[in-house]
């Protein structure tokens, strides 16, 4: 099985940027512990600061993977680029974001992305994450 984890801008400065908001793992060492506990998964990760890049990578692994995890951070909000990728795509994404988006900005509670993901998980930490994995693995 063939799943990859997308993450958006400024998701590299996980572990430092905003800690009360984010956590204090960064999320390498949480990604290398992922790939640990699931080792029969062809499990990858992607991460870009750029909008651009997040869609030629949804593109590319959007007709040959099981399974696309994204947090598009705050393109999420702004992307109809992203969200038009995910629609074009034949591979189910689920939509994921660490904190409550709800709980924030009401500029956060907008998603170009929602309505054409599989599903969405919010607020729950880097436990998200994994959560989404767990449903591509037992649908």
């Amino acid at each position: 099985m063939k799943i990859i984890i997308i993450n958006g801008p400024n998701l590299n400065l996980l572990g430092k940027r905003e800690p009360d908001v984010y956590g204090n793992q960064d999320f390498e060492s949480y990604f290398n512990a992922l790939k640990n506990q699931y080792p029969t998964i062809d499990l990858s990760y992607f991460q870009s600061n750029i909008e651009g890049e997040l869609i030629n990578k949804i593109q590319e692994c959007g007709f040959d993977y099981e399974g696309i995890i994204l947090n598009a951070a705050a393109y999420t909000h702004t992307s109809v680029g992203i969200g038009d990728a995910v629609k074009a795509v034949t591979t189910p994404v689920i939509e994921v974001h660490i904190s409550n988006t709800f709980s924030r900005e009401s500029f956060r509670h907008q998603s170009y992305i929602s309505p054409h993901a599989k599903g969405v998980i919010i607020g729950l930490g880097l436990k998200s994450y994994e959560l989404a994995l767990y449903h591509f693995l037992n649908q």
